[in-house]
């Protein structure tokens, strides 16, 4: 499943190399944004293990939409990892790296992008046979230049900035070689769910995916 997941993954990222978060107790928003996000472009997602009813919405998610790839996020522990396979978490998002989280995935053939922010830490994840991790938080973390200097020693390594990225700064993080898609949570205003403005939500994704072409060209 990892092949074929990691082929899809990379397929979709290609054309528009975005992963919007989606944070919801509702099952029913959690769909709505899902599809809001797609009518504008994105189909993957992260659902972001914040709330007592995440599992729930990313089930519905992948019962209830078609052609979107739904991720977890926020995966603490082997625990969450495990939760979020059993209910049909198509590849496993956390904000650090945790050998065990690793492990686990690998022997479920689940793709995992695990928290880096150092040298150390990325090292790790490559020791760890990863070859794509997650950034975070980029903008604290350094960024850009951050993000060049351990390219230039990591060569092998594609990394998902998230956490501080915006419309604003999207393309200067996608113009690094080694930025295989970005993560977000600007595409996902509480203010826009709260009204149920789901056009707006698929007016942002059709401007990041405008700004992601820009960004790799």
């Amino acid at each position: 499943m990892t092949s074929e997941t990691n082929q899809i993954l990379e397929a979709k990222f290609a054309a528009a190399p975005v992963v919007p978060l989606i944070e919801a107790s509702d099952p029913r928003v959690a769909v709505a944004t899902a599809k809001a996000l797609q009518a504008g472009g994105l189909d993957v997602v992260e659902v972001v293990l914040r709330t007592d009813a995440a599992l729930d919405c990313m089930a519905a998610i992948i019962a209830e939409t078609s052609g979107i790839t739904v991720g977890a996020g926020t995966i603490l522990t082997v625990a969450d990892a495990k939760a979020a396979a059993a209910r049909g978490g198509q590849f496993i998002v956390s904000p650090g790296l945790v050998d065990a989280v690793v492990h686990f995935c690998k022997e479920e053939d689940l793709p995992v992008f695990p928290g880096t922010m150092t040298p150390g830490e990325v090292q790790q994840a490559h020791n760890l046979g990863l070859g794509i991790v997650k950034f975070f938080p980029a903008k604290l973390a350094g960024g850009v230049p951050m993000l060049k200097a351990l390219s230039s020693v990591f060569r092998d390594m594609r990394f998902m900035p998230t956490g501080g990225v915006s419309a604003d700064n999207l393309g200067e993080f996608l113009a690094v070689p080694s930025v295989i898609a970005c993560g977000g949570s600007w595409l996902t205003p509480k203010a826009a769910i709260e009204a149920g403005d789901y056009d707006a939500i698929t007016s942002l994704a059709r401007e990041a995916v405008a700004l992601a072409r820009a960004g790799r060209s």
